[in-house]
């Protein structure tokens, strides 16, 4: 099929990526003329496994095409998604500024019939907005439809290409049958493509990241409570996982959860309950218990050192707010680290895919470190904020000569406490008992 996919974010890129991938004719469109220009040459501007080499593939074989003519792409085109972001506004809603501004071009430009889907996430009614807009624009046929994406930063590419399953919202069995026949080469195991209205496919997105923040705030409360009354909540996760009705899927406890969607998407449901009449009272505790989360690791720092950082020097490791990606918006190691510094520390940091974007955050306020040791080099105490697989296993006697004190802070416990305390560490994780 021919597709014009607008937006060249982490969505767009991989959504064209694979699409081409699976033989479809894709034009993938961005406003900024830099990055298409890169994209052309074969710079991916984002960090993600397999996602370079699809891009490159593609666009050798000439499935997969990179302009900022957006006219010419949906004239070409036959089905259109709408990937372009939502940010968060000042009230917690998503902005749809930049969604319903494509809308309105994508009605000027269009010239026969075509099928537009909002890809981007957005909040119930949106998609019928985009109608709307388009409608307002031209007298030509058109349809719309809402296929949300469910793609885990990290590993994206294998989530697309190999689904757990399709959402598809539409109030036109055409449009079903087509969107089916573009997807079905990517559910031959049988995974379901289900076929659902409009308003039901735009909140199941936001419903799923929702349950999934609450389950990650929920075992980040029982293991500050495990620490008070003398659990290990490691323990306990097994406990709680064993039953099938629970399974063991983001019971990790941590130092919170970060990123495009996660943070945004809870506050962007939290205003679609207000502005109708409802209060979710569960999901603004799983967004007040977040923020609350990266403020205890900084807090038990801040104890272990008798509140004065002045002088000290802290090696943190992992500044992605998860493993397999650059993406450092909402992560908690920005909130840590600011902290820290504002009591006086020094931070040394090292990260093995974001230091670039960590760089525009946090400036040249911490040091940025090119291998994972020379952040611990006369270090008080490592913080260890985001399990990239290369921390998992590191050489601890080598740690222990390097670090001025040996003290680590387990923000993701991923460390062996006892080994570390045979070794002559000070260990500290989040719910563990020590």
């Amino acid at each position: 099929m021919k597709i014009c996919i607008i937006g060249t974010g982490y969505v767009g890129l991989v959504a064209g990526a694979c699409f081409a991938e699976n033989g479809n004719d894709v034009i993938c469109v961005d406003k900024d003329s830099k990055k298409i220009k890169g994209l052309k040459r074969g710079k991916v501007p984002i960090y993600e496994p397999g996602l370079e080499e699809f891009l490159k593939r593609n666009t050798k074989k000439e499935r997969l095409q990179f302009t900022t003519n957006l006219k010419k792409a949906v004239k070409e085109s036959f089905i259109i998604f709408i990937a372009v972001g939502t940010p968060q506004g000042d009230d917690g809603s998503a902005d749809l500024k930049h969604v319903l501004e494509v809308a309105a071009l994508i009605g000027k430009a269009i010239n026969g019939y075509k099928i537009i889907a909002t890809k981007s996430t957005v909040p119930v009614g949106t998609t019928n907005r985009v109608r709307e807009t388009i409608a307002k624009e031209t007298e030509h046929p058109f349809n719309v439809a809402s296929n949300p994406e469910f793609l885990k930063e990290g590993a994206a590419v294998n989530d697309f290409m190999k689904p757990d399953r399709i959402i598809i919202g539409t109030d036109n069995q055409e449009v079903a049958d087509i969107m089916k026949e573009l997807y079905s080469p990517f559910v031959r195991t049988g995974n379901p493509m289900l076929i659902m209205d409009i308003e039901s496919a735009e909140m199941t997105k936001y419903a799923a990241n929702a349950m999934l923040t609450t389950r990650i705030s929920f075992m980040n409360e029982l293991a500050n409570l495990c620490e008070k009354v003398g659990a290990d909540v490691s323990d306990v996760r097994k406990g709680m996982g064993a039953d099938p009705r629970i399974g063991y899927s983001f019971l990790f406890p941590g130092v919170g959860y970060g990123g495009s969607c996660f943070p945004k998407d809870v506050r962007a449901i939290i205003r679609t309950a207000e502005e109708n009449n409802y209060d979710l009272s569960i999901l603004k505790a799983v967004d007040s218990v977040n923020i609350h989360q990266r403020e205890m690791l900084a807090q038990k720092i801040l104890n272990h050192f008798g509140g004065n950082l002045k002088g000290r020097v802290i090696g943190v490791w992992g500044l992605s707010f998860k493993p397999n990606t650059d993406d450092v918006r909402d992560a908690p190691s920005i909130a840590i680290i600011n902290r820290l510094l504002e009591v006086g520390a020094r931070i040394k940091a090292y990260d093995p895919a974001a230091m670039f974007e960590a760089k525009k955050e946090l400036g040249d306020r911490i040091e940025y470190s090119k291998k994972s040791y020379d952040a611990l080099e006369g270090a008080d105490a490592l913080v260890l904020i985001t399990e990239w697989n290369e921390f998992r296993e590191p050489d601890f006697e080598r740690i222990l000569k390097l670090m001025n004190t040996p003290i680590v802070f387990d923000g993701r416990n991923i460390f062996n406490p006892r080994k570390l305390q045979d070794m002559g560490f000070t260990y500290y994780g989040v719910g563990r008992k020590v």
